[in-house]
């Protein structure tokens, strides 16, 4: 219990990243392949998807990202917006999280009684299965972070990778060896946050 309470307490959101891994391209297909077959989902539905962008693939991700942004971020303001693209491209590789619309309708159409809870059933599953991955990629000594630019680089990222139309981009998690640690992290008051009644 102790080394489980350790990771959680060590997952953090790491932004200074090398173009180094920790462990190799099969350690890293068996965390994501161990992560999405054990994190429950609603229904047993199953409904997340994992794209692994390494090397070229991934550096092409973050120059999506970047031309994607150019054109709606103030040409005054784009140098901290391409200094923090440029510190995710700066790492190993990216993980990419999808969910696949269509498993999520078919139970819609199955279960109508819970149509609008579907959704937002896949979206808390996918959130575990990014705290699963993040959590061991942290234990294998990586540096990870989660990044959400999917609404602007959704089209261009399926068309690129030939991914299905039913998958719907949730989250991009850029890892590497990290260069440096994470910032200090307040703490709110946990009376406030946890209350018990017995």
């Amino acid at each position: 219990m102790r080394d489980f309470y350790n990771a959680v307490e060590n997952r953090r959101s790491i932004y200074a990243l090398s173009k180094e891994s920790t462990v190799s391209d099969d350690k890293l297909k068996e965390i994501l392949e161990h992560a999405i077959k054990h994190t429950p989902s609603a229904f047993n539905s199953q409904s997340t998807r994992f794209v692994l962008l390494t090397g070229k693939e991934h550096d092409r991700l973050w120059d999506i990202a970047m031309n994607a942004l150019k054109p709606i971020v103030p040409a005054d303001q784009f140098s901290s917006t391409e200094e923090k693209i440029n510190s995710f491209k700066a790492g190993y590789g990216t993980v990419l999280y999808f969910e696949d619309l269509s498993i999520v309708e078919g139970l819609q159409q199955s279960f109508p009684l819970y149509k609008d809870n579907f959704p937002v059933w896949a979206q808390q599953s996918n959130g575990m299965h990014q705290y699963v991955v993040w959590t061991a990629l942290e234990l294998e000594g990586l540096g990870v972070s989660l990044q959400h630019y999917s609404e602007l680089i959704e089209a261009e990222v399926k068309k690129a990778w030939g991914l299905n139309d039913s998958w719907k981009l949730i989250a991009q998690m850029p890892f590497g060896k990290p260069v440096a640690g994470p910032s200090e992290k307040e703490f709110n008051s946990l009376e406030e946050r946890v209350k018990i009644f017995k």
